[in-house]
């Protein structure tokens, strides 16, 4: 069990309604009726949290949950002060705390943008893009991406101008990819070094990388992702705050992503 904000926000609905509910029974077993000018002060913080940690609970775990861009790893798509929602539901229905899928819904597609808990450490949630599903091969040499043997197509848009906390990245070449018909752009540095290779997706695992190529620490350098890992697929960017340049970019609140 990984105790993160999720498992805390479980204890404290759990100690609120367990201590509010408890008192109620208290009173019904001596016949009283409940008179909210004498209940004692930790029963009243009870009452009034327990309704509002439970929603919180349920809206985080089986609907969306707020994330926040920490690296420029999935630029340019996502910048670093980006706030996203991660939809909850979209690959099933799990349990709070204890992660167990209880409703199967959709599984991860080519092109998915999906936040996981990092195999190495579960406690840290990554976020990247699905390049390969259970069963493909994927292989990534001198900067070319393909998928079963296909390579994915690549259109040069130029030179690529980084803003904010991703100015180092100005002067990379910026591509639209086509990842099995999902268009998306990448960055890639034609005189950096990255890890390259060939990879099996096994059952039940995925393979994901960052769209900043050669600035990415993604399944390249450690695996594959297990299906149990997944927390959601981004779809909605709420706000930017770039704190160390630009402050908030309100161009890029409301962004849908794809």
């Amino acid at each position: 069990m990984d105790y993160d904000f999720s498992f805390f926000l479980f204890l404290a609905t759990l100690i609120t309604g367990v201590t509010w509910g408890s008192y109620l029974l208290i009173l019904k077993s001596r016949g009283e009726v409940f008179d909210e000018n004498n209940e004692p002060i930790l029963v009243e913080y009870a009452r009034s949290f327990f309704p509002v940690v439970l929603i919180v609970l349920l809206l985080r775990s089986f609907l969306a949950e707020p994330f926040r861009i920490p690296s420029g790893s999935m630029m340019p798509t996502l910048l670093v002060g980006d706030f996203l929602l991660v939809n909850k539901f979209t690959y099933g229905i799990r349990l709070p705390v204890i992660n167990k899928k209880i409703i199967e819904i959709n599984e991860p597609q080519h092109g998915d943008i999906v936040v996981f808990r990092f195999p190495k450490d579960p406690t840290v949630d990554y976020i990247k893009r699905v390049i390969g599903l259970p069963g493909d091969k994927v292989s990534y040499h001198n900067k070319q991406l393909a998928i079963n043997g296909v390579p994915a197509a690549q259109v040069s848009l130029g030179s690529y101008q980084g803003v904010g906390q991703g100015d180092d990245m100005t002067g990379a070449e910026h591509l639209t990819e086509n990842l099995v018909g999902v268009e998306h752009s990448i960055l890639i540095r034609q005189d950096a070094i990255s890890a390259e290779g060939d990879y099996i997706v096994p059952p039940g695992s995925y393979f994901v990388m960052g769209d900043n190529r050669d600035n990415s620490n993604d399944g390249r350098y450690w695996g594959m992702v297990p299906e149990a890992n997944l927390v959601g697929k981004a779809f909605f960017i709420w706000m930017n705050w770039d704190w160390e340049h630009k402050g908030i970019d309100f161009d890029r609140i409301g962004t849908v992503l794809k």
